[in-house]
């Protein structure tokens, strides 16, 4: 058995918590393995001053850890499923997939609390299209302002009085320890999340064996069939992470249900729908989902916000 690994991952404080909970596991699993980290730096970290939609969406936090584990320097990448792309690069996979932590969406608002409670014009910080869209189809009144950095520098945004109020995951404040920052948790009914949000996804070389047989055991078999089923929705409407969908699925009936959403980026049209089946057709439920969304209207949506749509 391999005596050490490296693992890569962002610098960040959550990515950080996210390497560190998988070298835990794997310390506690394999007593005796010296596990290391490497810390590296992605342009979805250096480029700060920009919407995440205009610097492109697919791959802004995994393609230098990608690289550096094709050239041998790290043995596996830790990331948030949500920032992983649908295509992964020749060479590496998706060996595990965690178990969900939560998938919600946080509102942190210290002054009036809840997402309604809210004063006409109030200024809303959100660096997610998916959570624009949804959120200015509820409240078309809200001024919706990007907000980039991690998630002490947004907090920290927040407490200088640039936002009234900033909308984050809850799994990433909970990991934080900044659940008690949380004012409200949007309803899935108002704000679908994005795909595999709350869960971790472990990356490695495709030919290495070993390491992958050692993962194995961080793989969340509910999780990751769920994962399927939101990974092929976003995969038939070719979407990055900054496209304006939500799509969650759930075990139901001893099957899934998949519901996804696509909406403009003002909020005011909306093709939302769900769909149920057998646990072995998740994959085929999600590519389902997607395309009677496509076909209802949001192809035009997507089309709109200069998206090249490719549906095989």
């Amino acid at each position: 058995m391999r005596q050490k690994i490296v693992i890569g991952t962002r610098s960040s404080k959550l990515a950080l918590w996210q390497a560190d909970y998988v070298a835990d596991c794997l310390r506690k699993k394999y007593p005796g393995l010296i596990v290391e980290e490497k810390k590296m730096t992605t342009k979805g970290d250096k480029i700060l001053d920009a919407p995440l939609a205009k610097i492109g969406g697919k791959g802004l936090f995994t393609k230098e850890l990608e690289a550096e584990m094709l050239e041998g320097g790290i043995d596996l990448a830790v990331h948030s499923l949500k920032d992983m792309p649908t295509e992964v690069p020749d060479g590496l996979v998706i060996t595990a997939i965690t178990k969900r932590f939560d998938s919600g969406d946080a509102v942190v608002c210290p002054k009036y609390k809840t997402l309604d409670a809210l004063p006409q014009g109030a200024r809303v910080g959100t660096s997610s299209l998916r959570r624009r869209a949804q959120i200015l189809a509820v409240r078309p009144d809200l001024e919706l302002i990007d907000l980039r950095g991690n998630v002490n520098t947004r907090l920290k945004k927040l407490d200088d009085g640039e936002y009234d109020a900033i909308i984050l995951a809850v799994a990433g404040l909970k990991r934080l320890g900044f659940g008690d920052r949380i004012t409200e948790v949007l309803p899935k009914s108002m704000c679908l999340p994005a795909v595999g949000q709350g869960a971790l996804a472990i990356e490695a070389r495709e030919d290495d064996k070993e390491i992958r047989d050692m993962l194995a055991f961080l793989q969340d078999d509910e999780t990751t069939r769920c994962a399927a089923a939101e990974r092929a929705f976003l995969e038939t409407v070719e979407g990055g992470c900054q496209v304006p969908v939500g799509v969650y699925a759930v075990p139901s009936d001893g099957g899934v249900e998949v519901e996804a959403v696509i909406a403009s980026l003002d909020g005011k049209r909306r093709f939302r729908d769900k769909v149920k089946g057998e646990w072995n057709d998740a994959e085929a439920l999600g590519h389902q989902l997607a395309n009677r969304l496509l076909d209802a209207g949001g192809i035009e949506i997507l089309h709109e916000i200069g998206l090249l749509l490719d549906r095989k």
